[in-house]
């Protein structure tokens, strides 16, 4: 590990040193592509979309393919995906008319209400040039605030793991059960965290009637508020289409959903002979084609679950009483704080913390680490670049990964008339960042939305009521140091910056640049 720390250390540096010679690559929220519009600045993204979607998915010894930059040139894939998150796609690309242009039944396809975006970083853009938070999106008649995607990837394996969990527990209550002929009962816990029993019969049969926050199958879905959707793929494709008009015949999910099991290039395993997977969507109702290569989605679903978690402010005993008045008020009972990971797929973790000294531009600074083994295979090609899948304690995430009703001031009118009265726990994770506050973006400040809770979470907010000024003070403060940050604007040990450097802070800033990290540096995105 340390050798290949000091490797990404040295690259970062010789890079940076290039970079200062050629100039500053600015990013932000929503790019345009400079092959289609040069400009002096050499603002945008480098490639085409044809050339982004390269030789197609192809496999690891196949030059140019999804595949092959996934596994032997993985940070280029982040930045490609990143790229393609950015990108403001046109009509000649396919976007264009979203589901049905708008047009069928609304009470049973929300889809017909979502917007009409060119591009993921129009609802999810800030901070920015970051997957962030930001935008209004019409999924029920009073819409909400698109969350932000920090830390998705994390998300997406947590949750995998916890539902795998549950499932060798429901086996084990069915195999008791028939051993000693009797009703065997089991607590579901996964991570220190109750989703309460199962009760298995002789039969076979079992009782999932005291299952807490998650469906009877026992498969958590981390995405969308009211808990959804099992994977970042499933997701990325359907707002490709839902909200952009862009459809992509995906071949992962199109098996998974035929009930197949597949592995994902991002490691996600989709089976289809135990969950409901979304299939793809139709191809496009005017030219009757699908407007995108595969392709594409592998280099969005391996950005997303490489993507930066969210990071932490300036920490002072204010936050400190914060944090301990949160645990002792019984917050934590929904918003657990760390939770672990058994294995991870990702090739890199950055941790972002207050660092007056090395945070040029705005007192952050990130630190990469690599977690991943290079593997000479003997085809004359890069080495591959496998994730370690070591262990990972997820620190700061803040969610229970389970459904919760918190009374009829969160609830939401769906379009046919009903409510939803239940919402995962939202991860706390970047929420410094994220106001307004709430599922539909009805609370403006901290303090609001804490005082909007019942419910279940009635206890807690009434502790919070009765606290002194100073105690809830400090909590809010505590809250506003989970903060998310924008990449091109923080320092880090790929792109610590330079505060001498003239024009700064226009430039020499510092960012996270991840081109320092490719097989070929000269070679932009």
């Amino acid at each position: 590990m340390y050798s290949l720390l000091k490797s990404m250390h040295m690259r970062a540096v010789v890079w940076f040193v290039v970079m200062g010679c050629l100039g500053p690559a600015l990013t932000f929220a929503q790019l345009t592509d400079r092959t289609q519009a040069p400009n002096t600045a050499k603002a945008g993204i480098g490639k085409s979309l044809q050339d982004e979607a390269g030789a197609g998915r192809g496999d690891a010894n196949t030059w140019g393919s999804s595949t092959f930059i996934i596994q032997r040139d993985p940070f280029r894939s982040i930045r490609r995906g990143r790229q393609l998150f950015q990108r403001k796609f046109t009509h000649l690309q396919g976007q264009g008319a979203n589901d049905g242009d708008g047009t069928g039944d609304l009470n049973s396809n929300g889809a017909l209400g979502a917007g009409l975006s060119d591009s993921c970083a129009l609802c999810h853009g800030r901070p920015r040039g970051s997957a962030g938070t930001g935008g209004n999106v019409a999924t029920r008649p009073d819409s909400r605030d698109a969350p932000h995607l920090f830390g998705l990837g994390l998300r997406e394996m947590l949750a995998d793991e916890i539902t795998g969990d549950l499932r060798i527990i429901r086996q084990q209550a069915i195999a008791q059960a028939h051993q000693t002929g009797r009703s065997v009962t089991l607590p579901l816990t996964s991570k220190r965290i109750s989703y309460g029993v199962i009760t298995a019969s002789p039969s076979g049969s079992v009782d999932t009637s005291k299952v807490q926050g998650i469906d009877p199958d026992l498969r958590i879905k981390p995405f969308f508020a009211e808990g959804s959707t099992i994977s970042m793929r499933e997701f990325i494709v359907g707002a490709l289409h839902k909200e952009m008009g862009l459809e992509v015949n995906d071949p992962d999910l199109a098996r998974a959903a035929a009930g197949q099991k597949v592995v994902t290039p991002a490691g996600m395993v989709l089976d289809g002979t135990q969950d409901a997977i979304s299939p793809p969507p139709a191809p496009d109702a005017e030219s009757g084609q699908y407007e995108l290569d595969p392709a594409i989605v592998d280099h969005l679903e391996f950005y997303l679950l490489n993507y930066f978690k969210p990071g932490l402010d300036k920490q002072t005993t204010a936050t400190a009483l914060g944090r301990s008045v949160f645990n002792r008020i019984g917050c934590n009972s929904c918003h657990v704080s760390d939770l672990t990971i058994n294995h991870d797929r990702r090739v890199a973790d950055l941790e972002t913390v207050y660092d007056p000294v090395r945070g040029n531009f705005n007192n952050l600074f990130a630190t990469a680490t690599a977690l991943f083994n290079s593997l000479d295979d003997g085809s004359g090609n890069p080495p591959l670049k496998q994730p370690q899948g070591n262990s990972f304690v997820v620190k700061n995430i803040f969610t229970d990964f389970k459904r919760h009703d918190l009374g009829p001031n969160f609830y939401e009118r769906n379009y046919d008339g009903t409510l939803q009265q239940v919402f995962l726990t939202r991860p706390l994770w970047g929420v410094g960042s994220t106001g307004p506050y709430g599922h539909d973006g009805r609370s403006m400040t901290l303090d609001n939305v804490i005082l909007r809770h019942g419910g279940e979470s009635q206890a807690s907010r009434d502790a919070y009521a009765k606290l002194a000024g100073p105690e809830s003070d400090a909590l809010q403060k505590f809250l506003n140091s989970l903060v998310l940050f924008p990449p091109d604007d923080t320092a880090s040990t790929l792109d610590p910056g330079n505060r001498t450097t003239p024009g700064f802070p226009q430039v020499g800033h510092g960012s996270i640049k991840l081109t320092v990290l490719f097989n070929d540096p000269t070679d932009p995105e």
